[in-house]
């Protein structure tokens, strides 16, 4: 139950593919971000913070739905949400506006739908998705303002002109998609008065390109990195994950050699910038609400749709059950109950996010929601002391890449995890070898210990929790029997 004044205001922002550290309150100190500093000075700030499935929009329907992917029915990228699945915003009470800012990567990428009639788009690279060929004609409320400001689309996608995303991050700080966004939801709180509202941003940065204004914001050579940053999986860690490193520690991407010390280097001091990008963008949003005097009737969330390795274990990018890929940040500003950083210990999943949030504005929760409301842990009633979380990997990523033949076969193999209150993962496949990691003595995974014979009643017990999990929630995926 709130205690608002009035009906609170929702602010829910997200990146895509930022892991946990890239923030002070993580412990990183190098990196500057100081907006979400401040965000994160006053608000819960989650110490492990899971998705439910690394990669876009299965995590996204979780995000946005209280749903697990399998469940949603959105397995893997590029599968449209059913239109019968509700998001938060087909949850809250018509008194609300609902405005949706940014990356959908859920279908109909750029249309006013679920609950959300009011959006901004700002991707073009998913037009082939559309459900009819007749929304072809349109493009993104982005590419508009790109046109307006004299620049021409460099690409084409079906039968429109389009900017490509290496363009579209070449952009000056100005023209970025960061700041547009930022802008536009400054824009649509300014304006909405005493109206309340549920205001989605989602960004794509730090997602690649990994390019954009600030490439040369942080010195390469100056960057944190932990033991795991180019170190191989074990020999017998699983084939996915010996697939991807072998992949990419001979590989070029994004212009840089990754075959070297100082090729790895370059990606993540991008990474940092669009990170950093991303910050002042969000200074826009929270400036707004101080502005429009909303801020103290307003709840807010940062988080991200999945991690991002960036060179630990030598992979770039998602998909794997890495720490990096599957643990991001969670903040969460509650007006009327802080004002304070609170560090909340123990696991949490984004499955616990929307019943959370609906109870938090006063609003019913719905009995079809997989997660459950954690309120009482921000009221200091509970903890996270005794909570598992449950990630999933489901198949191919859809996102084939020139030269990854030979990954994707791995990539298809499905995968379900646990990572248990008292901090051990076991990751189950029934075609790979499987994984066992004590997170309190290796937390960056070197070491699995699934085959040690002193931990067979170990892997039994979470074995058959992640067997309980699927009973209850339906899950079909085969297993391997310990």
């Amino acid at each position: 139950m709130n205690s608002f004044l009035r009906k609170p205001n929702l602010l829910f922002i997200f990146t895509d593919q930022q892991r946990a550290d890239t923030m002070r309150c993580y412990g990183n100190d190098h990196i500057d971000t100081p907006h979400l500093n401040a965000l994160a000075d006053k608000s819960f700030v989650f110490e492990n913070a899971y998705v439910s499935q690394p990669v876009c929009s299965p995590s996204r329907a979780t995000m946005l739905c209280g749903l697990y992917p399998h469940t949603a029915r959105v397995p893997a990228c590029n599968v449209p949400l059913p239109r019968d699945v509700q998001t938060i915003a087909e949850m809250v009470s018509s008194d609300y506006r609902c405005c949706y800012n940014g990356k959908w990567h859920l279908g109909d990428e750029i249309f006013p739908q679920h609950g959300f009639s009011e959006w901004v788009g700002t991707e073009d690279s998913y037009r082939r998705f559309f459900s009819s060929s007749e929304r072809h004609a349109y493009r993104s409320a982005y590419h508009h303002f790109l046109v307006d400001n004299g620049f021409e689309p460099d690409s084409e996608s079906e039968g429109q002109g389009v900017f490509s995303r290496h363009v579209e991050a070449s952009m000056d700080e100005p023209f970025t998609k960061a700041s547009f966004q930022g802008d536009r939801a400054a824009e649509f709180i300014r304006a909405r008065g005493d109206q309340p509202f549920v205001l989605a941003v989602s960004y794509l940065e730090p997602h690649p390109p990994h390019t954009g204004p600030l490439n040369d914001y942080y010195d390469p050579s100056e960057l944190p990195v932990g033991p795991a940053f180019r170190q191989k999986p074990p020999a017998n860690a699983s084939l996915l994950n010996r697939v991807l490193s072998a992949y990419y520690m001979e590989s070029e991407e994004y212009g840089y050699d990754l075959r070297t010390d100082e090729g790895w280097r370059a990606v993540r001091a991008r990474y940092y910038g669009n990170v950093t990008l991303i910050d002042r963008s969000v200074g826009k949003i929270l400036a707004a609400l101080e502005d429009s005097g909303q801020a103290d009737n307003t709840i807010i969330v940062f988080t991200s749709d999945h991690g991002e390795m960036v060179g630990d274990h030598g992979i770039l990018g998602k998909t794997v059950l890495y720490e990096e890929s599957v643990k991001v940040p969670l903040l969460i500003h509650v007006p009327y109950l802080s004002n304070q950083q609170r560090m909340i210990g123990g696991n949490i999943s984004h499955i616990d996010l929307v019943p959370t949030l609906l109870d938090l504005m006063g609003e019913s929760i719905p009995d079809h929601l997989q997660g459950e409301s954690r309120v009482s842990v921000l009221n200091g009633g509970a903890t996270l002391s005794e909570n598992d979380v449950f990630i999933q990997w489901n198949r191919n990523d859809g996102h084939p890449r020139p030269g990854e033949a030979e990954v994707n076969p791995a990539m298809s193999t499905p995968w379900r995890s646990v990572i248990s209150a008292d901090r051990w993962k076991l990751n189950l496949s029934a075609h790979d070898q499987c994984e066992l990691y004590d997170l309190n003595a290796d937390p960056c995974e070197t070491v699995n210990y699934f085959d040690d014979p002193k931990c067979r009643d170990r892997i039994q017990d979470l074995a058959d929790r992640i067997r309980q999990w699927q009973i209850r929630t339906d899950d079909r995926v085969p297993l391997p029997e310990v």
